[in-house]
């Protein structure tokens, strides 16, 4: 919507010598125009636009002269210059091509004067002899030939001068480039001018070509000829060198093809050479010398690979295709490339080759479309759909279409798209619909899973062959499964992309084919009512996905059907206004609405205008529950096609109201699109308010607008003002104390919009400032969010204050900077780590203040020399330059006492607040433009010795080899004497006696040695020290640790920030940087140091990001001994990991601690062009972690994988690891066969590193997902030497599990091959032409099942799904199920028997769910299935002594009986299974006469999947089919052998727990109407179950069981439930509801308390509703319990269920018409939804507005039919929950009894005194510890609304209380407490919010509660005449 700057051209002006100006000024006249006159002018002008308009008056003049002229010597003069200037201008200069077309002009008589002076000039230029200042010659030559003939002209005259330069300097650059090998930079440069210059020979043989043919053929000595063959050499050469540029060996073989082409003869035949160059067939006998001579190289059997596809490139690029124009030839050429290509896919797997491939194949592609169109019958057969090329082509294609490359995705697209076109091509005349080859295509796209990416795109080119109706045909759900698919955003545009191709074509057939009334209808509810059904009821991401990328494309295909979107959503917006969970039908009108706005289809006014849509229902979606429904909303709102349109008053109001209700959002998504949204707003409000102020000062067009109706001008820019300062004031008043982060953040991030959209441009009148609304407490307000613990907050109001800051320290008196400044200085040095952030953005916000140098740092300013006050220097450098020297005097001196104690250090001022104060100064310094150079040079040695001398003092904890418990803490002398042993290795320094002693620090240390020796445990646990002030602080070893880490970090930062400081530019000498050369080395040497030696991941991690900082900047830097340092580092650690030498001091544990990041730091930073050092790392670390021989130390071999592992996880590093991806692999499962731990531990780590690699990072919970896999081909294409490794692995595992013997073999590596093996999935693709082919590893994977580990044979089930193909399923299931033991084998394997059943219950599960379940094919298979394990059911039953065996061939029939349950009618062919099935129940455990042993293993397993078997056949059974069926098969199985009774009744709790959950699932389809109620079916099976329940309930021991048991009763209907009490378990419904009561008191399990909780709750409504009577106690005990339940600190579980209860009762007793309850008990439950309303969790405050919502609900059904808000968010339900409370009150005429109880929830139990005093010492307890962090409960909002209500109802009742002792009491006490808070305030120290932010918070916010509420008690008590005074006040 916001409209793009234009950029502006620059043009760089000429200038001339003075030899050429005096030349000039002496053919010059002055009194008259001449051409040397308008030349000189145009010399001296300086702005080359200006130069531009001068040279195109030269042509004009030119022809005004007179033939005679050509002779005149200043016409040749001015040519000279003309033909000068043009050499001399820059190839990209515009001035030049104004120049060139202005000589195409040129009269003919002055042409060969011009051509002359042109010869003259390029003659020179081609004398340059410098390699360096070649670029500039032939960008010249590159220019004359591009439609400027004077320039050809010139070259034709110079033809082999020109050649003669070409020649040399290719050889010329070639040279060059080999000197300079190794410097980067040179090298890159010369590889671009080699690119051009092979590029301009080849343009001039293009574009020259008569030169050569006319001179070239007569004879082969002839100088052209020779340069020719020179040319032709020198392309091969570089073709052949693959040192150089992908880029150059590109053109190489372009220019090959071509200069072959112009010289070969007969030309005929040149066809038939080229391919046997690509296929290596070459006889050198028969070809010309020249050639042989020049191209010698190329006429080998075996050129690489990368040759071979620039040949092919070339011969594509650069032979005549058109028409079949090379004959037969051609046409063998054509499928030899498309060959050889096909070939290399195999072979080149590098990134940039992989894409060059593809690119090259889709240029195939066109040459074949080009070479058909000469109707060759030959080439049409070769070339059909069903020929071989064609076929090889689609599976390059399906091997490629989710290449992780997106430019190798995108070709694969055109190649598809191309393919279809060849074959339309070849099948012109026969119909494209019918056709067997697109049918076919077709059917195998669509029986794809919808993961696949590459489905889409092809269906996309499909559909333009076939037409949607076509494919609509096949399955009419398409549209809706698309649909479906876009829950998954990676996959939403694909589908959005495919829906638009589908919807276009079928709108385009119908409008072809039908009148436009009669199709709309049907396109609609193809395509517009699944989307208004999903918009509706789908879940939050798929209607996003939708939203943003579908509807969108449908609305622009056909706008129309927007006014029957709101239609039909109009309907029924009012009934179905969605929930938290689903937008329902206003939800989905907003998001119509806002993106048909948005794309301009229609206008806000007229909507609103015409009723379509009412202010209250845009109301409703600005507070709606679900998120999105009011960023629809808003949207609605704030987006408009136009970014000039005018706001209406009715949207600013709506705006505001939006803004009360939505500031305070947890979700990070929803704050981020207010913000986006709302700036949109501003942006049009700035906009449309620069057009109103230019119609204000268009007096005509005012008149005009006076006489219409329209809005004045200046009312519109004054409205305007007045909302933009109602909407600020709105957001800095909801910075008040103790306000959320999520508000914060919001306010300050929609301030920053402001700030920045209204900032003053020159010139320009501005609607609105902010500068103009802030005022000293804003800007206070303002820094106190520096004291907020989030970062983000710190962030954002730092900005703000920088974007105001003169506004800012105007308004601030020196006093309170002072204050701040001494408060930046204290905090940083706290021991709190998060306290010297806030330091930090303080003094950075500090120095930008003037006068910070005489407020702040006069007491400081002995360390501040007195600067030489001439040198202009600005503020900031001259503020940040003293605040950085005085925290460096600091932290040196806190570095000397550190060396003395670091354990004093830890505990009063650790140093890495300091530090960090440094960098963030140093940060936010415009380093290249600085005054005080030599100032910031020794400041920055100084940081430099101040870094190493902080290191050196702590990094000998962060080195230990155990950092984390490092402190005497031992009370026993054994561990302080170990501890002693630990010191002594690690210790410093000397004088660190910490070290030395494991002892506790108190001031006398005798003491302490004299309890040492006597070996007395030592009392205290933490150490404790007193400091100069004698204050006693306790130091932890988290303290000790934190403070070296944090150092460490800290310092590593700071170095990589000076590190920046070394000058990038080769221009500047390395002495003009503020750091040395020999700076640099050092820091570089200080991180090699750490990085491979820190053992605390912290430590490492953080010198890492310091590190990476130094080598980015060395990759860039100019001088070659820096650049060179990155590979000298990489090779020493190479070399040092490889000798494992005994003295290295790597760390072997913790995953090698800092080396991989080490070496990732250093891969990182190489150029992404080179890849050299990434190449020959890995090449040494695969050989290091799969080493040949067993070598001697595994230490290299251990680094080798964690340095992999690392790497292959590095994101920076891309593409280009994948090549040794399968290496990897390799050696990962190699390692996982070591006989020793830490290389298995390390071969695990990088394993699950590749895994995530290839198959990209696992986003969901679910293992099995469809996600991350990749189909089987597509895997092996990619890894292809993983095909034969794997296959050979699995081998060699399966050869180990077949041996006959019945010992225990397991092969380690099994697992990960299975692992690996499962991620792949079955393809329809698979086509017939892949050697990958996975037919051979079906029989290892059947025969990995035989493992004797229970893990190994599930996978193994799971992995051979992906190898069986699904129409391949029931012959495999089928040859598994033969395979099964009969009854009476002799030797019966029950490992075997189990892995089998586990592969054929996999298989069926894959079947079940594909796709087919209609084809008949399905059924017979099905069929088979049903019929072969028939007779292996013996092992389902009890010959089969192993119950594991039993319960797995179960699962199997489970999975049957369900899928025939719920997709087959049950016929009589059926019967015959059920039969069998019954059989087996009756046979099993589960039947109460069969014994049984309990001791069995598997039993459960066993007694679980026989549960569910009776359950899913008690469903079928019960079912209409077999119920009303007459024949007698049917009867019998009608009744089944065990009922849901029996179930219940058994001893094993998990059956009793399965036949619940069975039971609690059937109640819930019931009460949902999902069962059609007359059906009977498991309507039956319900019937007189109450008995048994209420029976179970009381005797049911297993916790999980009685939970369901109480849930059961909890869903079932009272009435039927209370009328068995009595004789089931003898209580009446009072006793049954105490005992659920006394259930809720006495249960420790939150789960059973809240079902109970519910049950009771559900009783009491029930008894109270039909007038029985209930107990006094008992009422007040459930009221207790639900104030209990809504507790602060309960668990969400609990708060749900209390939730859930008041939403039940809410009609009933909070809103009746009578107080059914007494006052007291019924505003302690409101006070209790108001408490839920308010919690930090989302859930439960979402339940809470539930109860608002019945209220609102039941308003507007008694009073009418005005709008009222029901489904609203927390904040709206808050506001009216209080309302609706007030207003009940009035109602039940209790105001007087009520209002002084809502004074007391005002004034809150502020008990301030305890609070004060018990926070302080605690303070120092946790170091990380931030205090009371708020996510989102504001207990001022609350307050706020709570007033407001108050106040209204108190002048709406005109209510006194003048002497009410109630009230008095509550005067008393807030007046006593309005004192103490007052006094705690002032013994606060001077800026409380930052030392003291906790306290201060919750006296700021008590303060307010009782001021309040004393206005509020003096309003009641006053006399009417007053009170209406203090109203209006």
């Amino acid at each position: 919507m916001v409209l793009k700057k234009k950029k502006e051209i620059q043009v760089d002006a000429f200038f001339l010598d003075q030899q050429q100006l005096e030349k000039l000024q002496m053919f010059s006249k002055a009194e008259e125009q001449s051409l040397a006159s308008l030349l000189l002018h145009c010399a001296q002008l300086s702005d080359g636009i200006q130069q531009i308009q001068c040279i195109k008056q030269v042509i004009p003049l030119v022809k005004k002269m007179d033939l005679n002229s050509a002779c005149d010597p200043m016409v040749k003069a001015c040519l000279d210059i003309l033909g000068e200037i043009y050499f001399s201008l820059g190839v990209k200069n515009p001035l030049k091509k104004v120049l060139a077309s202005s000589l195409n002009g040129l009269p003919e008589q002055f042409m060969t004067l011009a051509v002359q002076s042109f010869v003259r000039c390029l003659r020179e230029e081609l004398k340059t002899t410098d390699v360096y200042l070649y670029r500039k010659v032939l960008d010249n030559l590159t220019s004359c030939m591009e439609d400027f003939s004077l320039g050809r002209a010139s070259i034709r005259n110079l033809f082999e001068e020109v050649l003669q330069f070409l020649q040399k300097s290719l050889l010329d650059i070639q040279e060059e480039n080999r000197k300079n090998h190794g410097n980067h930079i040179v090298q890159t440069q010369l590889m671009h001018d080699l690119l051009i210059a092979i590029k301009v020979s080849m343009m001039l043989v293009q574009k020259l070509q008569e030169n050569i043919q006319g001179s070239l053929w007569r004879h082969h000595e002839s100088f052209v000829w020779q340069s020719m063959c020179s040319l032709l050499k020198s392309s091969t050469n570089f073709l052949m060198d693959a040192t150089l540029l992908q880029t150059v060996q590109t053109a190489s073989g372009l220019a090959v093809i071509l200069f072959t082409k112009a010289m070969y003869e007969p030309v005929e035949e040149l066809p038939a050479l080229v391919s046997d160059l690509l296929l290596g067939s070459v006889q050198r006998a028969g070809l010309p010398a020249w050639f042989v001579s020049s191209c010698g190289t190329l006429c080998t059997e075996q050129l690489p690979d990368s040759v071979l596809l620039f040949l092919c490139h070339g011969a594509l690029a650069m032979l005549e295709w058109k028409n079949g124009s090379m004959g037969e030839n051609g046409e063998k050429l054509l499928l030899d490339t498309a060959s050889v290509l096909l070939s290399l896919s195999s072979e080149l797997k590098e990134s940039s080759m992989a894409t060059s491939l593809s690119r090259i194949l889709a240029i195939w592609t066109n040459s074949a479309l080009a070479a058909l169109a000469s109707g060759s019958p030959n080439l049409k057969i070769k070339l059909n759909g069903n020929s071989d090329v064609i076929g090889k082509l689609l599976e390059y294609i399906y091997t490629h279409w989710e290449h992780p490359l997106d430019a190798v995705r995108h070709q694969t697209k055109l190649i598809f798209k191309n393919l279809l076109q060849i074959h339309r091509t070849t099948i012109t005349g026969s119909s494209e619909k019918s056709d067997p080859f697109f049918a076919r295509l077709l059917k195998h796209l669509l029986s794809l899973e919808w993961h696949v990416k590459g489905k889409y795109a092809s269906l996309g080119c499909l559909v333009e062959c076939v037409g949607t109706e076509n494919i609509l045909q096949l399955d009419r759900t398409i549209p809706v499964q698309i649909l479906d698919v876009m829950n998954d955003q990676s996959l939403a545009p694909y589908a959005s992309d495919l829906l638009e191709t589908m919807f276009t074509n079928h709108k385009a057939h119908f409008t072809l084919n039908f009148e436009q009334s009669t199709w709309i209808d049907q396109w609609h509810d193809i395509w517009v009512s699944p989307l208004l059904v999903i918009l509706c009821e789908g879940n939050h991401d798929q209607t996003t996905y939708i939203i943003d990328y579908y509807l969108p494309k449908l609305l622009k295909c056909s706008p129309d059907s927007l006014s029957y979107m709101i239609r039909i959503l109009q309907a029924s917006a009012d009934a179905n206004l969605g929930s938290r969970s689903t937008r329902g039908a206003l939800g989905a009108l907003m998001a119509c609405l806002r993106t048909a706005r948005a794309h301009g289809h229609l206008e806000l006014s007229t909507i609103m205008s015409n009723g379509l849509v009412s202010t209250e229902c845009i109301k409703q979606g600005l507070v709606h529950q679900h998120n999105q429904v009011c960023i629809d909303a808003l949207g609605l709102l704030c987006e408009t096609h136009r970014s000039t349109e005018i706001l209406s008053m009715e949207e600013m109001q709506l705006i505001q109201f939006f803004m009360m209700y939505n500031l305070n959002s947890q979700s990070p998504s929803v704050r981020q699109q207010i913000g986006s949204l709302l700036r949109k707003l501003f942006c049009r409000i700035q906009e449309s308010s620069q057009v109103l102020y230019k119609l204000q000062q268009n007096k005509a067009k005012q008149e005009l607008l006076e006489n219409s109706s329209k809005r004045h001008p200046l009312g519109i820019l004054q409205q305007y003002k007045d909302f933009m300062s109602s909407v600020c004031d709105r957001l800095f008043e909801v910075l008040f104390p103790g306000s959320s982060h999520p508000t914060r953040f919001s306010a300050l991030s929609i301030l920053g919009s402001v700030a920045e959209i209204f900032s003053v441009p020159k010139g320009q009148a501005q609607v609105f400032q902010l500068d103009q609304e802030i005022d000293s407490t804003r800007v206070r307000t303002l820094i106190q969010c520096f004291a907020s613990t989030f970062e983000e907050i710190k962030v954002l109001a730092f900005g703000l204050l920088m974007k105001l800051h003169d506004v800012a320290f105007n308004l601030l008196d020196s006093e309170y900077l002072d204050l701040l400044f001494q408060a930046a200085m204290d905090l940083s040095t706290s021991t709190k780590p998060y306290d010297c952030v806030t330091a930090s953005y303080l003094l950075n916000f500090l120095v930008h203040h003037k006068g910070l140098q005489h407020i702040c740092l006069g007491r400081w300013i002995e360390h501040n020399p007195q600067m030489d006050e001439n040198t202009p220097v600005s503020t900031v450098e001259k503020n940040t330059l003293a605040v950085i020297k005085l925290l460096l005097v600091n932290v040196e001196e806190e570095i000397l006492q550190a060396k003395k104690s670091l354990l004093q250090a830890a505990a009063s001022f650790p140093m890495y607040g300091r530090v960090h104060c440094i960098t963030g100064a140093l940060q936010q310094l415009p380093f290249n433009n600085l005054t005080l150079v030599t100032e910031w040079k020794e400041m920055v040695a100084r940081l430099i010795l101040m870094s190493y001398k902080l290191s050196a003092v702590v990094s000998p904890v962060v080195q230990s080899s155990s950092p984390e418990g490092l402190i005497p803490m031992d009370s026993d002398s054994e561990s302080a004497g170990r501890l002693q042993v630990i010191l002594h290795e690690i210790q410093p320094q000397d004088t660190n006696d910490y070290f030395m002693q494991a002892k506790l620090l108190k001031e006398h240390c005798e003491l302490e040695s004299e309890k040492l020796a006597d070996h007395r445990p030592m009392e205290n646990i933490c150490t404790e020290m007193r400091g100069k002030e004698r204050q006693t602080c306790d130091v932890t070893a988290q303290m000790v640790l934190v403070c070296c880490w944090r150092s460490m970090k800290e310092v590593s930062l700071l170095l990589g920030t000076l590190c920046k400081l070394l000058p990038s530019q080769a221009t500047s000498e390395p002495s003009d940087g503020l750091i040395t050369v020999e700076q640099v080395k050092s820091i570089g040497d200080y991180f090699k140091h750490h990085l491979l030696q820190s053992r605390h991941r912290g430590a490492f991690e953080l010198a890492y990001a310091g590190f990476v900082q130094l080598t980015e900047m060395l990759s860039r830097c100019n001088s070659e001994s820096l650049r060179k340092m990155p590979e000298q580092w990489l090779s020493n650690v190479l070399e040092e990991i490889k000798s494992c030498d005994p003295s290295s001091t790597l760390c072997a544990t913790r995953r090698s601690a800092g080396i991989p990041f080490y070496i990732q730091a250093l891969l990182a930073s190489e150029p992404k062009s080179k890849t050299d050092l990434l190449k020959m790392t890995m090449k040494e670390l695969i050989s290091l972690a799969a080493p040949l021989n067993e070598s001697s130390s595994v230490i290299p071999q251990v680094h080798a994988l964690n340095i992999l592992r690392a790497l292959f996880r590095d994101t920076r590093l891309g593409e280009n690891i994948i090549p040794y991806v399968a290496d990897g692999i390799q050696a990962a499962i190699q390692g996982f066969m070591s006989p020793i731990w830490a290389v298995r531990n390390s071969s695990t780590l990088l394993f699950s590193a590749l895994i995530t690699r290839i198959f990209g990072v696992k986003r969901g919970k679910d293992e099995n997902s469809k996600k991350n896999r990749m189909t089987g081909r597509e895997f092996f294409s990619r890894f292809p030497s993983l095909y034969p490794f794997l296959l050979k692995q699995l081998e060699v595992v399966t050869n180990t599990l077949n041996s006959e013997a019945e010992e225990l073999k397991i092969h380690p590596s099994l697992f990960l091959l299975l692992l690996i093996l499962g991620r792949l999935y079955p393809s329809p693709m698979d086509g017939t032409y892949s050697a990958l082919s996975m037919a051979p590893f079906v029989p290892f994977i059947i025969r990995c099942g035989h493992s004797p580990v229970y893990r190994s044979r599930e996978m193994s089930g799971r992995a051979l799904v992906p190898f069986v193909m699904v129409n391949e399923i029931p012959r495999t299931v089928l040859s598994l199920l033969e395979g099964l033991p009969d009854s009476t084998s002799p030797c019966i394997r029950q490992n075997n028997i189990h892995g089998t059943l586990l592969q054929v219950f996999h298989l069926l599960q894959s079947y079940l769910e594909s796709k087919q379940l209609v084809s008949s094919d399905f059924q017979q298979g099905l069929g088979d299935i049903i019929t072969c394990i028939g007779t292996k059911l013996w092992l389902a039953k009890r010959p089969n002594p192993c119950l594991v065996t039993r319960a797995a061939c179960l699962d199997v029939l489970v999975m049957l009986s369900t899928h025939l349950g719920k997709y087959q009618k049950q016929e009589m062919q059926l019967f015959g299974f059920w039969e069998e099935m019954n059989r087996v129940i009756s046979d099993s455990e589960l039947v109460p006469s069969i014994p049984y042993s309990s001791a069995v293993p598997g039993l459960i397993q066993y007694l679980q999947s026989i549960t569910k078997l009776v359950i899913s056949v008690l469903c079928v059974t019960a079912g209409p089919d077999i119920q009303n069926s007459s024949s007698p098969v049917a009867k019998k199985i009608a009744t089944p052998p065990l009922s849901v009774v029996h179930l219940l009744h058994c001893e094993f709790h998990e059956v009793r727990l399965l036949a619940l959950e069975a039971i609690l699932l059937w109640l819930k389809q019931i009460n949902s109407k999902e069962i059609a109620e007359e059906g009977g079916g498991v309507l039956c099976l319900l019937t007189d179950l109450e008995d048994t329940l209420l029976t179970m309930a009381l005797k049911e021991k297993n916790l999980q069981c009685f939970c369901k048991v109480l849930e059961i009763l909890y869903n079932m209907d009272l009435r039927n439930v209370l009328p068995k009490t009595k004789c089931s378990i003898k209580m009446n419904p009072n006793e049954l509801l105490t005992w659920s009561l006394n259930i809720v008191d006495t249960s420790n399990s939150t789960e059973v308390q809240s079902i109970a909780f519910k049950f009771a709750s559900k009783l009491v409504i029930h008894l109270l509703q039909n007038h029985q009577q209930i107990s006094e106690e008992v009422l007040k005990k459930w009221v207790q319990l639900i104030v209990c339940f809504c507790g602060d600190e309960q668990q969400t579980e609990m708060l749900l269920a209390a939730a859930e209860v008041l939403k039940g009762v809410t009609s009933f007793l909070l809103i009746n018409e009578k107080l059914i309850l007494g006052l007291s008990d019924t505003l302690a439950m409101w006070k209790c939804v108001v408490l839920l309303l308010q919690n930090e969790d989302l859930v439960v405050r979402d339940a809470a507005a539930e109860v608002v919502q019945v209220a609102q609900s039941e308003k507007k059904s008694s009073e009418g039919t005005e709008f009222a808000l029901r489904i609203v968010n927390a904040p709206m339900a808050l506001d009216l929950a209080l309302g609706i409370l007030c207003e009940r009150l009035q109602r039940w005429g209790e105001t007087r009894a009520g209002v002084p109880i809502l004074l007391e929830w005002l004034l809150g139990d502020g008990d301030l005194k305890g609070d004060s005093e018990t926070s302080a010492p605690e303070e120092d307890d946790y170091l990380f510890d931030k205090g009371e962090v708020n996510f989102w409960a504001e207990k001022l909002t609350h307050v706020r609304q709570l007033s407001k209500h108050l106040l209204l109802l108190i002048s709406m009742t005109h209510l006194t209380l003048p002497d009410h002792g109630e009230l008095n009491r509550l005067s008393r006490i807030a007046l006593d407490q309005a004192q103490l808070v007052g006094h705690l305030l002032r013994a606060l120290p001077p800026i409380p919010e930052f030392s003291k932010t906790g306290e201060f918070t919750r006296l700021a916010i008590q303060n307010e509660r009782i001021s309040v509420c004393l206005k509020i008690l003096s309003l009641l008590k006053s006399d009417d005449a007053c009170r209406n005074e203090n109203l209006q006040k």
